[in-house]
């Protein structure tokens, strides 16, 4: 496993961040086993991999808890980030909030707290103001962001830096090239995609656009007319998403390679990614991804993803909210 620097903090992170959101369970993931949980926790740690995320608003609190109980007695060899939704940004509320995560968590810091999506009611100095009093609590150690666009990203940082801004980045959808990543670069702002198999899209498991569930095709690549759980209104990139994914998987057979490991080696291989944000549910999941972490992709091989996805990335444009409209984005 390797590690990077996270931003300008001291934490070395491995390059394999494991997300912790499905261990929550419930409707969206289906059921968990709490004990295969637990193993997955401590999988994760044999092999390498010592960055985790999580959020307060993932199974409200479920997954916090799963690695309070998980980390109980070897929290030193873990580096926990979770996340403060965007409801709880007034001073008061973020304190209250953040307390609770400790509480769950089974620990007296959080080593990275993220603002889960950018505020439009609270201003940004009065949520950091406090995030710099729990710091100085020692309550958390390093501040991050998440769904940051260059706007929100540079109003954050001309009043504080944030080590890190999580963001949905993928093979098949690389609308943070165009603005944000410049901006962390120039910042030293690290970068951690998430959706990075675009919920399994990228794993190589359809055939075919037309085999993938309503349940996972709900972004912007997907026709409103075919998916009703879209929620984009736009008429979506079927047409690209099919061609792109034709030659991901023609490069992929070529190279004799996993399109999974694939998938994870051509982020890690982007200007400014430090860490890769992949969910896991079970022991055999992590070791996967921590392996697919050993790979470096032949020059050749990365810069014909890189072609063979540039369509869908210009039909896309620099919206980076994967699931709304450009008029509707959250990301600004």
């Amino acid at each position: 496993m390797d590690y990077r620097k996270l931003g300008r903090s001291d934490l070395a992170v491995s390059t394999i961040c494991m997300g912790c959101w499905a261990l929550a369970g419930g409707q969206l993931w289906g059921d968990q086993d709490e004990q295969e949980a637990v193993e997955a926790l401590h999988t994760a740690l044999d092999v390498g991999v010592n960055f985790f995320d999580t959020a307060e608003g993932y199974g409200a609190g479920d997954s916090e808890v799963l690695l309070g109980k998980a980390f109980k007695g070897q929290r030193d060899r873990a580096i926990i980030a979770t996340k403060v939704s965007e409801t709880h940004m007034h001073p008061a509320d973020l304190r209250q909030a953040c307390e609770e995560s400790l509480q769950r968590l089974q620990t007296d810091y959080i080593d990275v707290y993220y603002l889960h999506w950018p505020s439009r009611e609270v201003p940004f100095e009065d949520t950091l103001a406090e995030m710099d009093r729990l710091k100085e609590e020692g309550k958390i150690r390093y501040v991050g962001c998440s769904n940051f666009g260059r706007q929100d990203l540079e109003r954050l940082l001309a009043i504080q830096h944030v080590e890190v801004n999580q963001l949905a980045y993928n093979l098949l959808f690389r609308a943070i090239e165009y603005e944000i990543v410049p901006t962390c670069l120039e910042h030293e702002v690290s970068i951690a995609p998430y959706s990075p198999l675009l919920h399994g899209i990228l794993t190589g498991k359809f055939a075919t656009v037309e085999e993938i569930p309503d349940g996972r095709a709900r972004t912007r690549h997907f026709s409103p007319q075919l998916h009703p759980q879209t929620r984009h209104g736009g008429e979506g990139a079927e047409e690209e998403t099919t061609r792109a994914l034709d030659s991901i998987r023609e490069i992929c057979d070529s190279a004799g390679l996993e399109m999974t490991n694939v998938a994870l080696a051509w982020l890690l291989a982007q200007p400014g990614v430090t860490t890769v944000v992949a969910g896991a549910r079970s022991p055999a999941q992590i070791v996967a991804n921590a392996e697919a972490a050993e790979l470096k992709l032949p020059l050749d091989v990365e810069q014909a993803l890189t072609e063979a996805t540039e369509e869908l990335k210009i039909a896309f444009g620099n919206n980076a909210d994967m699931w709304e409209s450009e008029e509707n984005s959250r990301i600004q």
